[in-house]
């Protein structure tokens, strides 16, 4: 099974995922859509603390639900945080955006 907003477009981005985590990659997704407001928040109020614990979270959970892509943007969030690289946090919470709206989930069977 194919899910995405841009499952048919070319600039889509396909993560094959197994098929056990169905129930759940909706989830996690919409998750990672609302820590997009949350970092972006916390970036408004200089709160770097929970940008970083945010950016930890999506370092551990990306690859346990298949997207090492989330992880890999995690950690940079959460170093960036540490550094208080403001236009880091900036770009990789952009590319989280990119990211979700792009992805398109493919189940293997």
């Amino acid at each position: 099974m194919t899910m995405g907003p841009n499952a048919n477009e070319a600039n889509a981005l396909t993560v094959h995922i197994d098929p056990g985590l169905e129930d759940i990659v909706p989830g996690f997704l919409e998750n990672r859509r609302c820590d997009v407001q949350r970092l972006e928040t916390a970036l408004q109020q200089n709160n770097l603390a929970q940008i970083h614990i945010i950016g930890h979270r999506m370092k551990g959970d990306g690859g346990g639900y298949g997207f090492d892509a989330i992880s890999m943007m995690g950690d940079a969030l959460e170093q960036a945080a540490a550094r208080e690289d403001r236009d880091a946090i900036r770009r990789h919470t952009a590319e989280l955006v990119d990211f979700l709206a792009r992805v398109t989930v493919v189940y293997r069977k």
